[in-house]
This record gives structure tokens, sequence and C-alpha cells, in this order.
């Protein structure tokens, strides 16, 4: 395709491609996309963007001896030697060129966004659209996930070269209906853009990456652009109506214009939301009773916890939302299947205590794990939890704070240290959780929880969840050493 007929049909798509300008060469053949200079080829259309370590403007030679025929860029930076897309927003005037030549995509896309869940929910969407016979596949932290195979990309959002690869790859396979997560960089950063996305979700939103978006409102900014400006015209923006940044996503919904569905204990069962009447813990799920379009249902889901209750209505929500029946859809919710790394019950001790594993990673998705188990702990509730290094440092007291209130033992251990001193992290977070138990060797402290959880215990271990790596160093002395919590757990019972 010529690169100004796929800039013309990128103006036609939306006005956030009306500011391009082309210098120069708009009749070249366009064969791919790149944004890393070494993967240029030639009639590749390079990206080159600002960013917080590298800067692509560095590397607009290299691309162009390479055979990049075309460099988006800001207006203000010199191309010579191709034709430059000018654009103050780069990253998006890429995004949108992209989308163009990618083709076809699968019909019908749905987008989860909030701090936690949005694993959860991209991939129990996926189960229920599965169940109504429909070719589905999920996107995100877990990888892309179809039917037949999981393959992980390494990145709750990947680029949006790769972004747009493989929604193409899905749809040349039959895949025609893709949940995919919807993160605060991924949002800020255009990552998953230039596609048809019918309904957008928000789950919640609590104190996460604040060392990069520095302030809660800024990060919630973040959020809202998936109904501010990627979500279609005339989509649906599906929120849980029970926490505290619901009311603020309501507004932006209706400001968007957008048709909304509200979810949860606050929500109106009798329009076009999903109320929750009652949730009953069972041994192995819980009961739900709802109210949707002034009809009740009741649900045995056979997930436990509030917060996948909460998902799993989300995700109703979502397939409700992009035409699946609500009957069905509630009915299917009764056969949904656990989440990797999400409440997962890796193992049972030789005194008969389960052992979970969960990706809680924040203050308030370790109290909502905490919270799940407790009514399932007839004994004592023993969590095994860090928290991750070169990143948000304001979190790590918090996340003490919350383990402690509610464990009856904490132990805290290491998470993925990256580039900072194990034991400084460790400190940190015992500074908001006095009476813990500290051992940094993250196996020592799953085998010491383990054995000490006696009948009736429940032991979680938290923070890396569906992960089979523990990242040490940063940079080139960066290295991934295996580990992965459900396997160590069922090595310890072995």
């Amino acid at each position: 395709m010529k690169l100004g007929a796929l800039a013309a049909a990128a103006v036609n798509q939306g006005a956030a491609a009306a500011g391009y300008t082309i210098e120069a060469n708009a009749d070249a053949t366009v064969t791919g996309f790149a944004i890393d200079h070494r993967k240029v080829a030639p009639g590749t259309v390079f990206g080159a963007f600002p960013g917080t370590r590298f800067n692509g403007e560095d590397f607009i030679e290299a691309a162009i001896a390479s055979g990049a025929i075309a460099v988006v860029a800001r207006p203000e930076v010199r191309v010579n030697g191709a034709a430059h897309v000018a654009d103050a927003e780069p990253r998006r005037a890429f995004a949108m060129l992209a989308a163009q030549f990618f083709q076809p995509v699968p019909e019908t896309v749905v987008a989860v966004t909030g701090t936690n869940g949005k694993t959860s929910c991209v991939e129990l969407t996926r189960q229920l659209w599965r169940m109504a016979g429909i070719r589905a596949a999920s996107i995100g932290t877990l990888g892309v996930t179809t039917a037949d195979e999981s393959v992980s990309t390494g990145l709750t959002t990947p680029d949006i070269v790769t972004f747009l690869a493989n929604m193409t790859g899905l749809a040349r396979e039959g895949v025609t209906h893709v949940a995919y997560e919807a993160s605060s960089h991924g949002l800020s950063q255009f990552r998953n853009e230039g596609l048809r996305v019918a309904a957008g979700a928000f789950t919640n939103l609590s104190r996460d990456h604040l060392d990069y978006h520095l302030t809660m409102d800024a990060y919630f900014a973040a959020k809202m652009r998936l109904f501010d400006e990627v979500v279609e015209d005339g989509g649906t923006a599906v929120v849980w109506a029970d926490d505290a940044w619901s009311a603020k996503a309501f507004e932006h919904a209706r400001q968007r214009g957008l048709r909304l569905l509200e979810v949860g204990e606050q929500a109106d069962g009798d329009d076009r939301g999903i109320r929750l009447l009652a949730r009953t813990p069972g041994q192995l799920g819980q009961t739900l009773e709802i109210r949707h379009a002034g009809k009740n249902y009741k649900v045995m889901l056979p997930l436990i916890g509030a917060y996948q209750a909460a998902n799993a209505l989300v995700s109703a929500g979502l397939v409700i939302a992009s035409g699946g029946d609500a009957g069905e859809t509630f009915a299917a919710l009764g056969r949904l299947q656990p989440v990797r790394g999400r409440l997962e019950r890796a193992a049972i001790t030789r005194s008969g205590a389960p052992v979970y594993v969960d990706y809680a990673h924040t203050p308030d998705a370790l109290e909502a794990a905490i919270a799940a188990l407790r009514p399932h702990a007839q004994g004592r509730l023993i969590t095994v939890f860090g928290a991750g290094g070169d990143r948000d440092e304001g979190k790590r007291p918090e996340m003490g704070r919350a383990a402690c209130a509610g464990s009856d033992v904490a132990i805290v251990t290491d998470d993925n240290p990256r580039g900072e001193e194990p034991a400084v992290i460790r400190a940190a977070i015992l500074a908001g959780c006095t009476n813990a138990r500290e051992i940094g060797d993250r196996r020592e402290a799953i085998r010491t929880a383990m054995a000490e959880a006696g009948a009736g215990d429940v032991v979680l271990i938290a923070g890396k969840g569906h992960e089979k790596g523990q990242i040490v160093g940063r940079g080139e002395a960066m290295r991934v050493l295996p580990f992965d919590d459900v396997a160590v757990a069922r090595e310890c019972v072995a």
C-alpha cells in the first residue's frame, strides 16, 4: 500500500490523525512498520519517539540506512533521505497509520482498564465467548490466549506493532472476538490504537505506577483515555459501580456519549446494569444473586473471593455489551475456569492447608486477596509477599500494613528486586508491618510458611502470580532467574 494512501485512510478514520503532514515520497510502497531501528527493512515505516530510557529520534539515520522509506516523528525533527510523517503526537500518528496496514482484524474488540482485575476480566470474557460458540482470544499479561494455545508477550500491553500484528494474525486464524488489557502505560503511549473497540470496561483504581504517572489524578486520566478516545462512538462503557473512582468514570462515559452498563451492588438492575444482590461464599466457590434488566438470576460461581465475583460480572457485562445473550452469559458463569496466578490453588500441604498463589502486588490488591481467603481459613491465614524493585516506593509500607492487618502471620520476602538492594525493599515494607517476619530467600519463605501451616490454615503467596522468573539487576546486568511460585509450592509439598 502507498504511504500517501495509508495516511489518507488514517485521516478518514479519526480526527486524531488530522494533523498529519507528509514531506516528500508519498508514493513510496510500505512493506512494514517498526519502532526498533534494528528491525527496519526496505519499505519500513519507522516510528521515532522520545522515551524515558531511549530517544528513537537518535536512530533515524540508522533506520533510513536500513531501508526505512518514512519516519514518523515530531515536526521539528530533521529527516533526510525518507518521507517525514510529521505530527505533534508521533506515537498516535504512527499507530493510526499502522492500523491501516495491519488488516484484517477481528470484528469485535473490547478492552479492560483499571488497577486490578484486567487480566482476569479479559480471560474470563474470552471464556464466556468460547462457551457461546465464538472463536475468541485475549491479549494481556498472560500473553495471547486462544482456545488452543497461549503465547507470552512479556508485557501487559505490547508495543503497537506487536499488538496490531497479533490482531491480524488472530483474524486470519478465524478469531472474531478479542478482549485486551488496556494498561495506563499502553493508553498513555498509544500502544493499542486504531481499532474499532465496541466496549471498554473500568474495574477500579488504587495506588500503582506513580513512579510513572506521579499523581493519582494523572494515573486516572491515563485510564480514562479508554472512554475518552479509544472506545468507538456509540460504544459501551462497562463500569464497576462500587469503586471510589466509579462516579468519575461514569462522568467520562457520559460526556463522551457512550452507553453505560453499571455492574456491582450499587448498579441499577432494572435498567442496563448488572446488580449484585447477594454473595454467599462456599468451600470451592460462591453463590451470586444478581439482577439485570428487571430479572433475577442465581449463579454458582466456581471462583472464590469478592473481587473474583466482581471480575466475573464485569466480564459478563462486556459479553452482553458486545451482543451476547444475558441469560446464556449468566449461566456460563458457573463453568468458568480459574485464571493463571489469580487466587490459583497451587497445592495442599501435608497437613491439609491449601496454598494459593496470587498476582497481588499493590496494597489494594493484597488486601482484596487476603479478604477473599479469610472466610476459607478456619485457622490462621499466612501471607508470603514482597514488593518489586525500581517501582513505586511509596506503596511498600502500605503493602506491609495491608498484610499485617489482614493476616495472622506475614512473611516479607523478595519479589523482583531488579536493580535495587533487596534488603532495602524489605525494610520499607517492614516499616508498615513491624510484627512481620523477614525471610529474604523467596523459596525458603514459601517453604517455611507451608511447613508451619496446620490443618485449617490457609497460605497465600502474593506478588508474582503467573510469572515464571525472578528479575535481578538492571540494564546489561539484569538476569531472570527461573522461579514459579506455583511450581515451588508443589515442590515444597513433594
